[in-house]
């Protein structure tokens, strides 16, 4: 289930991300430890996280997935390692939320989709979703809570 989607224009947030190219079947195997491998170097550096963790898909195919995980921060990261830094940039997005667990994203993500086309507008190439509640504060899906942004080419309603 999403929200009712809305439209707004975000701010540049600076983040710090590992960009990761993997097989879908992979990414169950690769976010728990890519997430604690950025969140250890954050805390690593003192700088504090500025919003909950997120992943900016690039490119999505059927072979792989093009993509960052992240997390905003407040001051910029210095590389290491894997961990870079980064921006989400200001642009005008749709943005949702969906309720529910990580298996009903792509249904989600088509169902809002749907709604983007309905208003007359194009979604970019690239998207992401923050992760605002999961599986840490509590085992039951039907409470975890992902944001869903998709940036817009057309800004100006048909």
């Amino acid at each position: 289930m999403i929200e009712t989607p809305q439209i707004l224009q975000t701010e540049p947030q600076l983040t710090a991300v590992i960009r990761l190219k993997v097989a879908p079947h992979q990414m169950p195997h690769v976010m728990g430890p890519g997430l604690g491998e950025l969140k250890a170097e954050v805390a690593a550096q003192g700088i504090a996280e500025a919003g909950p963790w997120f992943t900016h898909h690039y490119e999505i195919t059927p072979e792989y997935f093009d993509f960052e995980i992240g997390v905003p921060v407040t001051s910029p990261v210095s590389p290491a390692g894997r961990v870079q830094p980064g921006k989400l940039p200001a642009a005008t997005v749709a943005r949702t939320v969906y309720h529910g667990p990580y298996e009903g994203l792509p249904g989600a993500w088509g169902e809002f989709q749907e709604w983007i086309a309905a208003q007359g507008r194009t979604g970019a190439s690239d998207l992401w979703e923050c992760y605002v509640t999961g599986p840490e504060a509590g085992p039951d899906p039907t409470t975890w809570r992902t944001q869903l942004n998709r940036p817009l080419i057309n800004v100006a309603a048909s």
